[in-house]
C-alpha cells in the first residue's frame, strides 16, 4: 500500500485574512489621508486664446482652489502651497473659492479659518491677485470671508469685472458670485464690449452650460472653477467616487465649448473626509498663448 502524506493545516483562516484585510485598510488610510493628501501637483497648462495681445503672449497664471482651512487643511500645509506658487514666477494668481469649509470645526471656529487663510494668501508675492467665493464660504458667512480677504490684499469679485492691463492692453478679469448658492449675474459680470479677451471666474464648473447659453456667453474664453476637488478619491476603471451638485459633468481638467474654455482646478484641501487618492492636490500654471 502506497504510502500517504498527511494534510498540512492551512495557514490561510478567517482570522489571518481578517488581519491582513485591516492592515491593508488601515495602510491604505495612512496613505491617502496623510501622504496623498498632502502630495501637491504643480500642473503646466497651455492655454491658446483667440485675439491675444501681444503684451500677453506668455503670461502666467497660477489658480488655486478650495482650499477648506481648518477641516482639513492643516496652515502648515497651506504655508507650504503658497511657498511653491511663490517660485513660480506668477504675473497673476487667481483663487476660485471655498477658504473655508462649512462643517463641524467651522461652525465653531469660521471667522478664525477665514482670517488665518486670509494672512496666509497675503504671503503670495505675484504682482496681482483676486478671489471669488465658493459654496461653503457663503454658508459659513459670505460678508465675512470677503472682509477677511479683502483687508489683506485680496480682493473679491462678486458679479463684477475689471481689466487687467499691460503694455497698453488688456485682458477683463471677470467674477461671479456662487452658483450654487446665491444670485451669479453675468450681466453684471461680463463687459458688454470687451477690448481684450474674456477670464471668467466661476466656483461650480458645471455653471459653464449656463455661461454658454447666455447671450454674453461668447464673450468669454477663459472660465477658471474648483470645486468638484476631481472626486478626490479615484478608483482604477470607476473614477471618482462621489461628486457634489454642480460638479458632476466637468470634475478636472480642461474642456472646450467652441469658443470658451474650462479648466477646473482639483483644490488644495478635502472635504467629508481628510483623504485623496489617485487625486493629487493641485496648483495650476497657466500660461496664456495666441491661437
Amino acid at each position: 500500500m502506497p504510502g500517504s502524506q498527511s494534510a498540512q493545516p492551512s495557514r490561510f483562516t478567517r482570522r489571518n485574512f481578517l488581519i491582513g484585510s485591516g492592515t491593508a485598510a488601515a495602510a491604505l488610510a495612512l496613505y491617502s489621508g496623510e501622504i496623498a493628501r498632502h502630495e501637491v501637483d504643480i500642473v503646466q497648462r497651455p492655454i491658446a486664446i483667440a485675439n491675444l495681445p501681444s503684451a500677453f503672449h506668455g503670461y502666467r497664471i497660477v489658480q488655486l482652489s478650495d482650499i477648506h482651512l481648518d477641516e482639513y487643511t492643516e496652515p502648515f500645509f497651506l504655508e507650504r502651497v503658497i511657498r511653491k506658487v511663490n517660485t513660480l514666477a506668477a504675473d497673476l494668481v487667481l483663487l476660485t473659492g471655498d477658504f473655508i469649509t462649512h462643517g463641524s470645526i467651522t461652525f465653531i471656529a469660521g471667522k478664525h479659518a477665514a482670517h488665518r487663510c486670509a494672512e496666509i494668501v497675503a504671503t503670495l508675492t505675484a504682482p496681482l491677485r483676486y478671489a471669488i467665493l465658493g459654496n461653503h464660504d457663503v454658508a459659513v458667512d459670505a460678508p465675512m470671508v470677503i472682509q477677511a480677504l479683502s483687508s489683506r490684499g485680496t480682493p473679491v469679485l462678486v458679479n463684477q469685472y475689471l481689466p487687467i492691463e499691460r503694455n497698453g492692453a488688456r485682458l477683463w478679469l471677470c467674477g461671479v458670485d456662487d452658483p450654487g448658492t446665491s444670485a451669479p449675474n453675468l450681466d453684471l459680470a461680463i463687459p458688454t464690449k470687451p477690448d481684450g479677451p474674456v477670464i471668467l471666474m466661476a466656483h461650480e464648473p458645471d455653471y459653464a452650460d449656463t455661461v454658454v447659453a447666455h447671450p454674453r456667453g461668447p464673450l468669454v474664453d477663459l472660465m477658471l472653477s474648483g470645486h468638484a476637488h476631481g472626486g478626490q478619491v479615484r478608483l482604477p476603471f470607476l473614477g471618482p467616487l462621489i461628486l457634489p451638485p454642480l460638479g458632476e459633468k466637468y470634475p478636472e481638467g480642461h474642456y472646450r465649448f467652441n469658443q470658451m474654455q474650462l479648466y477646473v482646478n482639483r483644490g488644495i484641501g478635502t472635504v467629508g473626509l481628510p483623504f485623496r487618492l489617485n487625486c493629487p492636490p493641485e496648483i495650476t500654471v497657466i500660461t496664456l498663448q495666441p491661437a
